[in-house]
């Protein structure tokens, strides 16, 4: 690799213009592809086959009508009085006219939803009142009817009566007619007649009572019926009072009246609407004129893509501009890099984003290819040009410096960079597909970083020539004096304290990490005067924490049941969520066409990122509620939901991640260094470094700690995926320091000196460059802490603090103090592991042993290089090699 390196850099210099041309074009037709082919980018975070993309795949295939997110709007009166008509109706206006953008389903007012809930609340009051009117009736009708069949009781024993005096009458006539003579007189039939008039009234008088009878009857039926009605109706009333009852808490105009909820319907899920449409409606609140109301639009509307370069980051750029100065000493040097940096960081992001048409990308993805090529990008440049300025100032005609300074520099450059695109590539084997994006485009960063850093870097170089030293530098050429190196070790006590109190710290840091939660950003993470913030605290203000992420519960029932009985289940169901703890409400949705399934909005008293709503959301997961027709098993969906669910998958993956970037650190650190424990030590190392970073990012966005240099007003759980990315990153940059550093121990103890001298020379050789390197990558990170984005900026401080650590506690104290008691035993390594592990020569040494020095006229300057006679052995004179100097 080094000699191919050697040749590139040779061809570079000579056909300088050639490959600058060549770039300039790749960036041309990487800006082309991107306008032609750029899609979408979505500022949602999302992870398929959890449990919320199930329920929501379920409510997708029930309740099509409800299918696609909701956007939340809120309106508040600028005097905090209660809204007037005149607001009211302009309200309602500006919703009506959002529905006329692309995307949008439907706005609904809360002013109309309030009236509909607080319309029922009357309804169930009058409908009381109805029932209690309805049955003082029935019970005076049946107080009525009662004496009226009282009467009628009365009636028949009177009639009772008769019929036995006639019955008696008709005996004795009977017994008279007997006695007397055959042929009856006109006496008996007198009386024989009005015995039958008198049966003939008593049988009408019977047939009327038996008619009132059966009135009496029918009349008790319809009250029975009535009543039996009115029981129904009561029943239904006071099974929807409950329900009104399980949803008093849940309001969308707030009890003041000086706070209202729009709410706006898409077409499509809330992570797949189109950025211009939530940008549309993001611009029509704020450009809204509603005298005396303040529009804000909440985060699942507002979060949108992060602007790449902001402030923070622009001076990010500035200060590693000024650390190359200050190190290169010449402008035209310190240009050099951040050039090289740029271009590769333009072409990278152009080419990913052409792809952003097939592949979803979410808004951080282009961020963090950005935030990673301009650190690496940087660093990468400076090596090259760093060995290249000292084998200059040693003699060394141009053309041939830059190719050996690509040969040795450059192949520990594509060595360092590979590992830290491995590293970001095994993000693929987390299964999360936003997560292997992001570390496929930030590989894809750091991969056009080497590639530009080592064809483009000395093609610049090759323009420049002699002109990247400074007059004094050139007209000392081949007078670099003695270079004093390190001939003494630390003492064994300054290592030890070193080693014990480093690791004391850095685990000191690594505390706070054992209580790290991990979430997505909500609305309080944004900037606090953000759309997202106020309409955040809004919320919470007037309508409790839980409204900012209310849950979406799904029963889904053992069969379907009928119309009648939906109210009775919903209560049922309804009821046993209710008894939840932290459940603040209910308001039931609705059933399915086909009445298998009920869904309910929940309140959680709680906001979408506290623990007591984490804990609801599996609660409710592991709740089964009984009815009479079975057992009912509960889903949640939601943005709560959904971040919980993002987060969990993320945690579990985690483990998985860290031991396999650990295990690839020991086998190649093992390659590189031909060591057992110096890659035990290295990886070590990174482990502190990782768990310090995440100690300092508990203490900051989680716990709150120095919130206000920071700007967090609002601490919040650790952002999902951060832990994942930063493992990766990390990784990639410890094991460039230690390269850097500890290779040079290994050439010092390979070419006779002691293993504690050793130790001393490397740290002495690479110190200058990483410090510098580091500072510029710690700068470049830092930038993006200020960053107008919740999600860049834990990010941007979690790498920015972690290299600080790495580099500057890590590879320059802990190491050389861990090396410097190893003694020899830290180079151990079996002879017959030797010869079956490849010599992969990190930076060119034997390619810098077939080079020696010479020196002619430079064809750019007309400056005489002035010649130098190799050492024939330099390394047994105790000097280091030319480019660690």
């Amino acid at each position: 690799m080094a000699g191919l390196l050697y040749r590139l850099g040779r061809f570079s210099a000579r056909r300088h213009w050639l490959v600058i041309i060549t770039w300039v074009v790749i960036m041309a037709v990487a800006g082309v592809t991107y306008t032609l082919f750029a899609g979408t980018i979505s500022s949602s975070i999302t992870i398929p086959n959890t449990k919320t993309s199930q329920v929501q795949d379920q409510l997708a295939d029930k309740f099509p009508s409800a299918n696609g997110g909701n956007g939340t709007l809120v309106f508040e009166t600028t005097d905090g009085k209660r809204f007037s008509s005149a607001q009211q109706s302009e309200i309602d206006d500006f919703l009506t006219g959002l529905e006329d953008l692309d995307g949008v389903k439907g706005a609904t007012s809360g002013f109309d939803t309030q009236r509909q809930l607080d319309d029922q609340r009357q309804e169930i009051t009058d409908g009381r009142e109805q029932i209690e009117s309805g049955r003082a009736k029935i019970e005076r009708g049946q107080e009525q009817l009662d004496a009226r069949k009282a009467e009628a009781e009365s009636g028949k024993e009177q009639i009772a009566a008769a019929q036995a005096q006639l019955d008696a009458q008709k005996a004795q006539a009977e017994a008279a007619g007997a006695a007397g003579a055959a042929t009856p007189t006109a006496q008996a039939q007198a009386a024989a007649a009005q015995l039958q008039q008198a049966q003939a009234q008593i049988d009408a008088q019977r047939e009327q009572l038996e008619a009132g009878e059966q009135q009496l009857a029918d009349a008790q039926k319809t009250i029975d019926t009535n009543k039996q009605k009115l029981d129904n109706s009561e029943q239904e009333l006071e099974q929807g009072s409950e329900l009104l009852d399980l949803s008093k808490d849940i309001r969308f105009v707030s009890q003041d009246g000086n706070a209202a909820i729009g709410t706006v319907q898409f077409t499509t899920s809330t992570y797949e609407v189109p950025a211009d449409t939530k940008t549309a409606i993001a611009d029509d609140a704020e450009s809204a004129d509603i005298e005396g109301v303040e529009v804000s639009v909440s985060n699942d509307i507002a979060q949108g893509v992060p602007s790449i370069l902001g402030p923070g980051e622009i001076a990010g750029v500035i200060i590693a501009a000024i650390v190359l100065l200050l190190m290169l000493r010449t402008v035209i040097g310190a240009a050099i890099p951040l050039i090289s940096a740029v271009l590769g960081v333009g072409v990278a992001s152009l080419a990913a984003l052409s792809f952003s048409s097939l592949v979803e990308f979410i808004s951080v993805t282009p961020v963090l290819g950005v935030m990673l090529g301009l650190a690496v990008g940087i660093d990468y440049s400076l090596f090259i040009l760093n060995r290249h300025r000292t084998q200059l100032k040693q003699g060394m005609q141009v053309h041939e410096s830059i190719g050996l300074a690509n040969g040795t520099s450059g192949n520990a450059v594509v060595f360092a960079g590979a590992t830290v695109i491995v590293a970001l590539l095994a993000l693929n084997i987390t299964g999360i597909p936003f997560l292997g994006l992001m570390g496929s485009v930030g590989a894809v960063a750091v991969l056009f970083a080497i590639l530009i850093a080592t064809s483009f870097t000395p093609a610049l170089l090759s323009i420049i020539g002699m002109r990247i030293l400074r007059k004094k530098e050139r007209t000392s050429i081949g007078d670099t004096g003695a270079t004093r190196v390190p001939d003494k070790p630390m003492s064994t006590w300054r290592a030890v304290i070193t080693l014990v109190a480093g690791v004391a710290v850095l685990g000191t840091i690594a505390l706070p990490a054992t209580q790290m939660r991990l979430g997505l950003p909500s609305g309080s993470s944004e900037a606090v005067e953000s759309t997202q913030y106020q309409a955040y605290k809004t919320l919470e203000q007037e309508f409790g924490a839980g409204q900012n992420g209310p849950l979406l519960v799904v029963a889904t029932l053992p069969e379907s049941i009928s119309k009648s009985d939906v109210t009775a289940t919903e209560v049922t169901i309804g009821q046993a969520i209710a008894k939840n703890d932290d459940v603040e409400a209910v308001l039931p949705i609705g059933a399915s066409k086909d009445r298998d399934i009920i869904a309910f909005q929940v309140k959680p008293a709680g906001g979408p990122d506290s623990v007591s709503t984490e804990e609801l959301v599996k609660d409710l997961r592991e709740q089964r509620v009984s009815t009479d027709d079975g057992s009912v098993s509960l889903g949640v969906a939601g943005n709560a939901s959904a971040n919980i669910d993002v987060s969990e998958k993320l945690s579990n993956v985690l483990p998985l991640y860290l031991v396999v970037v650990v295990g690839l650190s020991l086998i190649i650190l093992i390659i590189v260094f031909r060591s057992f424990l110096v890659p035990i030590t290295a990886t070590a190392g990174f482990i502190l470094s990782v768990l310090a970073s995440f100690g300092g990012l508990t203490a900051i966005y989680q716990f709150g700690w120095l919130g206000s240099v920071f700007g967090v007003h609002d601490p919040a759980p650790i952002l999902s995926f951060l832990p994942i990315i930063e493992i990766g990153i990390l990784f990639g940059l410890a094991m460039d320091y230690q390269l850097f550093l500890v290779s040079g121990m290994r050439e010092a103890y390979a070419h006779g000196a002691s293993a504690k001298v050793a130790v001393q020379r490397g740290l002495h050789a690479g110190r200058a460059v990483v410090t510098a390197a580091a500072i510029i990558m710690i700068s470049v990170f830092a930038g993006f802490i200020f960053s107008e984005s919740s999600t860049i900026k834990p990010i941007g401080f979690g790498l920015a603090f972690g290299v600080l650590v790495d580099a500057f506690v890590v590879r320059m104290l802990l190491i050389p103090a861990a090396m410097h008691l190893l003694g020899k035993s830290a180079w151990w390594f079996p002879k017959w592991l030797d010869r079956i592990v490849p010599d992969v020569d990190v930076e060119g040494a034997k390619l810098e042993r077939t080079h020696p020095t010479s020196g002619h006229e430079d064809t750019h300057t007309g400056a005489h290089a002035l010649p130098v006679q190799p050492d024939a052995n330099p390394h047994d004179a105790g000097h280091p090699p030319a480019h660690r100097a």
